[in-house]
């Protein structure tokens, strides 16, 4: 029997091939040395484990809210108070921050809006902007992955409904310059578009100050989380903030998609948030310096300002993709570069793994170079 008359259009163009042949090969290995996934290597702490446990127990198991638990998004929208200071700024909780991103494209993107975004990008953007019937607009920022406001500026036409910025950046690290930030937002406020801030890795910051375009541009929708934060990938708590109107077009859709955040680990990001990071914040910058220095004599590197991930140009004369096949034959998994940009000449390593995990990653990338 064929199904394909099932199929609907808008799944055509989503293609996970490239992750996906990463992990079929990994099923058939022994012992890999893994520097492909994309979250923390350490567990949820404790406490926050604990707080979770405790509201199963006591019997938070319904539906919360559609737009979360009072306890987590007032403590939430007091921190956001103390930082940005906005008087129209509404916060919710979402099913993840992938889940936020979702909404807030179905409730900004009309078919035949343009979205702009920068190459390299996370993986999940064009298919996004895809299922909301956008065009994606590339802006090139190799090869240090800085962005150029004149660029963006060129870019932006009369069909630009979204700027989505991302910054600590995956699959590059790159942390925007603060005059870089401002000035995307300043651009996003002067033609009258929609700036997306996603900030999920602003946590793992390690060489400047965090800062968000929201403190320039008041409209800015910020899409965060606690996935990365607190190693809770698997929980689905995500959050987002804006003005209180466009808040409210995305609770509508929270209602019908999601319903609400799964309501026991709501409680437990509540409790998250009274948790002090940044001892695993110094960590993962010693990982960082790490793999950085490991591979500057061979490889082209830059050195990432944040997240968890180096973003590394293959040798000469060979795809990256096709030297990711290389390094899974001597047992290294990582991601080839082309499902995050236009362009196939970079891999992506994820430094969220033990100190001998990398260092066995560097010796045999090492001795592939």
């Amino acid at each position: 029997m064929s199904f394909e008359s099932w199929i609907a259009d808008r799944t055509a163009g989503m293609d996970s091939s490239g992750i996906r042949k990463v992990f079929d090969l990994a099923a058939k290995l022994k012992d890999p040395v893994n520097l492909s996934i994309g979250q923390p290597d350490f567990d949820v702490p404790a406490p926050v484990r604990q707080a979770a446990c405790d509201a199963i127990n006591s019997g938070r198991n319904g539906y919360s809210q559609t737009q979360g638990i009072t306890e987590l998004r007032e403590k939430l929208d007091a921190r956001i108070k103390a930082s940005l200071g906005h008087d129209d700024r509404q916060v919710f909780v979402a099913s993840g921050t992938s889940g936020a991103l979702v909404l807030a494209l179905l409730a900004t993107v009309n078919p035949g809006d343009e979205v702009i975004v920068f190459d390299p990008y996370f993986v999940q953007y064009p298919t996004i902007i895809s299922l909301a019937g956008g065009t994606m607009v590339t802006v090139d920022t190799y090869p240090d992955y800085r962005i150029d406001l004149e660029k963006l500026e060129a870019a932006i036409t009369s069909r630009t409904k979204v700027i989505l910025f991302n910054s600590p950046a995956n699959p590059t690290g790159a942390v925007a310059e603060q005059a870089t930030v401002k000035g995307i937002a300043e651009l996003a406020a002067q033609h009258n578009v929609m700036l997306i801030s996603d900030e999920i890795y602003n946590l793992f910051t390690y060489d400047d100050t965090f800062v968000s375009p929201a403190v320039t541009n008041p409209n800015t929708l910020v899409v965060d989380g606690f996935s990365k934060s607190y190693g809770m990938t698997g929980w689905r708590v995500g959050f987002v903030h804006g003005p209180g109107g466009i808040i409210e077009e995305l609770l509508k859709l929270q209602q019908f998609m999601f319903v609400c955040s799964p309501h026991p680990l709501q409680v437990a990001a509540a409790a998250a948030m009274e948790v002090d990071m940044s001892d695993y914040v110094n960590q993962y910058r010693g990982k960082r310096d790490r793999i950085c220095q490991g591979l500057a004599d061979k490889y082209e590197i830059v050195t990432p300002g944040g997240a968890f991930y180096v973003f590394v140009k293959a040798p000469r004369g060979i795809l990256g993709s096709e030297f990711v096949l290389q390094a899974i034959e001597r047992g290294l998994l990582m991601i080839p570069g082309n499902i995050f940009s236009q362009r196939d000449t970079h891999f992506r390593i994820s430094y969220a793994a033990s100190d001998d995990t990398i260092d066995r990653a560097i010796e045999i990338l090492r001795d592939l170079a």
